[in-house]
């Protein structure tokens, strides 16, 4: 499905005003419970304007009088925990008539006994005005590392056309009417694999609360984990965490990938540009030291690719270089350690040209050589084909010669250096 002309007018509107628009619209709710707790990133998703470029999903129309119920997988512990609701591309105030948090079990099922109420400013319901994001109150929640939860939204009214993220690689549930303390799933009928207005959960407590060593995994849909399987948790991100954690040093590491992502050029379709993103989705972050840099394959090959969306304008060498330099100079400004990743192989990818390729080698010889960052992870030869360095090898291939398998991602995982993070 194409996205509408109206869709596009609001989303070019939206991006030309949210640099102005996101600062005095995001809000903090006060936690009640828990005033002065130390708060930390535990997961993530970058906001996304509704689309549904590839196949329908529930953006473009939002919901109404739906329970929409959500799962993902913590990388923190703590013993509070409280959920980020983002109306970052609405075009209406969002009414969240209540919301839950519970321990997931099978399919939209959770765990008896585990259901708890989240509150806003002490109150079951809230409302996130048009551009703003919102943090529930602190709930007695104790989480551990790799723990899977699921967040229940029961949204009474109309919210219209839904700020969400597209690519979750986790199944989430909708229901007609209001659902959000059912243990059982038997009432979510309908299934889909895009996670909506939720994008963050965070903890505090416990002997980890002082922790200030989370990491952002930053980037496109190599980042967002597009070829791995289906609730698996099988990212790279995600691998990196396991591992981490299996070397005894646990780190918080959260996922702001977006699959189509580029550095320089906005879409409709694929989010605002890195350039844009960056500060919302990384710098506001509680927790994190460390950000690692993996984007710029679709700034080359955007111009190129016969797709379902528009072309977007042609992106230089240089231009790539001075976005990334740019996003250098953000995150050391705000005290954040750069890991720089080199370009996986593109050859046999709707990416393939001639032309793609050498900017590709070129990019990736300046990441490798400028000392522009911290310490640069080499993420291309980490899943090339000895035998052929501009493929991926055969084995951690998903199949169209450009994202990465189950395999790929762990191979990814552990090229990075612990010592470095």
């Amino acid at each position: 499905m194409r996205t509408t002309n109206a869709l596009r007018r609001t989303a070019t509107a939206l991006l030309t005003t949210t640099a102005i628009a996101l600062a005095p619209t995001a809000l903090a709710a006060p936690d009640h419970a828990g005033a002065g707790a130390s708060w930390r990133g535990a997961w993530a998703a970058s906001p996304q304007a509704p689309t549904a470029p590839f196949a329908p999903n529930w953006s473009q129309q939002g919901f109404d009088n739906h329970t929409v119920r959500q799962t993902v997988r913590v990388t923190a512990s703590g013993t509070r925990a409280r959920i980020e609701l983002s109306n970052r591309y609405g075009t209406t105030p969002l009414r969240v008539t209540g919301a839950t948090v519970a321990r997931t079990d099978k399919g939209g099922a959770v765990r008896a006994g585990s259901v708890r109420t989240l509150r806003f400013d002490g109150r079951p319901s809230t409302t996130i005005p048009v551009g703003g994001t919102l943090l529930s109150d602190g709930a007695p929640f104790p989480v551990k590392a790799f723990e899977s939860l699921t967040v229940t939204l029961y949204l009474a009214g109309r919210t219209g056309p839904a700020t969400f993220h597209h690519i979750a690689g986790a199944t989430s549930y909708r229901a007609d009417g209001d659902h959000r303390a059912d243990v059982d799933g038997s009432a979510f009928k309908e299934t889909g694999t895009s996670w909506y207005f939720l994008s963050g959960v965070e903890v505090t407590g416990g002997r980890d609360t002082a922790r200030r060593d989370g990491i952002v995994a930053f980037g496109d849909s190599i980042t967002d984990g597009v070829g791995s399987a289906t609730d698996a948790d099988n990212r790279y991100p995600d691998e990196l965490a396991e591992r981490l954690a299996a070397a005894g040093s646990p780190r918080a590491v959260l996922n702001h990938g977006i699959a189509g992502n580029q550095v320089v050029n906005d879409t409709t379709w694929a989010g605002e540009k890195a350039l844009t993103r960056f500060r919302e989705d990384v710098l506001n972050e509680r927790g994190v030291r460390t950000v690692i840099l993996l984007e710029g394959i679709n700034d080359i090959g955007g111009s190129t690719v016969d797709s379902p969306v528009p072309p977007t304008p042609d992106v230089s060498v240089t231009e790539l270089i001075k976005g990334h330099r740019t996003l250098i100079r953000q995150a050391h400004a705000k005290g954040l350690k750069v890991i720089g990743a080199t370009l996986t192989p593109v050859k046999g990818s709707f990416y393939d040209t001639p032309a793609n390729e050498a900017k590709r080698e070129a990019f990736n010889t300046w990441v490798r050589t400028s000392g522009a960052y911290d310490a640069v992870v080499d993420l291309d030869h980490a899943v090339a084909d000895p035998t052929d360095p501009d493929r991926i090898l055969p084995a951690y291939d998903s199949g169209d010669g450009l994202h990465p398998n189950d395999a790929g991602y762990r191979a990814m995982a552990g090229a990075l250096d612990l010592n470095q993070l």
